[in-house]
């Protein structure tokens, strides 16, 4: 791939040297940990598939390295950057691109809602620019990565698929299996939603600053038969976030004890044994059509 003048390569060496000569030092509790093996970066933008039909959103813009990527390829760029010194970054790196715009926000509103007006910029990008697909691509701050991607999915913009580097353990929640310990209301939201693949598990050595856990790179695409099926998306996340409140009761213990309101045992038995659903049992040995299936019984 032939780069931009704008977009220097992002090795550790040039990092470091850019830093020093701003007095700038990563965050760690904002995850500024930087992607400095090239071939991954590369596999980030070529997992994404980008064409001039795409408008794609960058959560955390660093210093611009994945961003000017981005736009040489795709149709247009929102990128968002919560950190004023390295906005300021982003703003020498990718400057000449056009199609680039460039926001100093939170890409979040709170835990539950994306920030509206990231949001609105990117539409204004995706019609400015005459693009048809939605992707997000992003090396993910830790602290954001699992709202991000389940306030994406549950919202009301379509997206083609979602390219993130995330922690480890986050990637083993998104792809986790009924009855495994990572198995939780992430897991099945995000399941019922989307196809799940793991792209690369990442050591920490291709990062500087190191964390201190891998990583990985995650493509997430998004499903429309399966939201249908769903239904009502924002209620079936309400119905999970409660179910696994206390995730270590079983099922009866859980829909009787539920957070919003106490239920008579005797009618939550009667429910449990017309869905065939052993009441023993705890919500992580449930499977994705039987978590649809106790939401609707339950969740009026």
């Amino acid at each position: 791939m032939t780069l931009p003048k704008t977009s220097p390569r992002q090795t550790q060496s040039y990092l470091r040297n850019l830093f020093d000569a701003h007095g700038i030092r990563p965050k760690n509790k904002l995850g500024q940990n930087f992607l400095v093996d090239l071939n991954l970066l590369d596999l980030l933008v070529r997992s994404a598939e980008l064409t001039s039909e795409d408008v794609v959103l960058e959560i955390g813009s660093g210093t611009g390295g994945l961003t000017g990527l981005l736009a040489a390829q795709a149709g247009a760029v929102l990128s968002i950057e919560l950190d004023p010194a390295f906005f300021e970054l982003v703003q020498e790196a990718v400057g000449d691109f056009a199609s680039v715009r460039l926001l100093h926000a939170d890409a979040l509103k709170n835990k539950n809602n994306l920030n509206p007006g990231m949001m609105e910029a990117f539409e204004h990008q995706r019609l400015q620019f005459h693009c048809l697909h939605r992707k997000l691509v992003a090396n993910l701050p830790y602290a954001v990565a699992t709202p991000v991607i389940s306030n994406l999915l549950l919202s009301d913009y379509s997206f083609e698929r979602m390219v993130v580097t995330v922690q480890w353990e986050i990637a083993e929640r998104l792809m986790a299996k009924p009855g495994s310990k990572e198995y939780s209301s992430l897991a099945v939201l995000v399941q019922s939603l989307a196809e799940v693949e793991l792209i690369r598990q990442l050591p920490p050595s291709v990062f500087w600053p190191r964390p201190k856990v891998d990583s990985a790179i995650v493509l997430i695409k998004p499903d429309q038969a399966k939201r249908e099926h769903v239904g009502d998306v924002i209620r079936f996340r309400e119905f999970l976030r409660d179910l696994y409140t206390h995730r270590r009761k079983n099922l009866r213990g859980a829909l009787a004890g539920w957070p919003s309101g106490r239920k008579d045992k005797a009618e939550v038995d009667h429910k449990l044994e017309e869905l065939g659903l052993d009441g023993t049992v705890r919500a992580e040995r449930l499977d994705l059509e039987d978590h649809l299936r106790l939401s609707r019984a339950f969740r009026d």
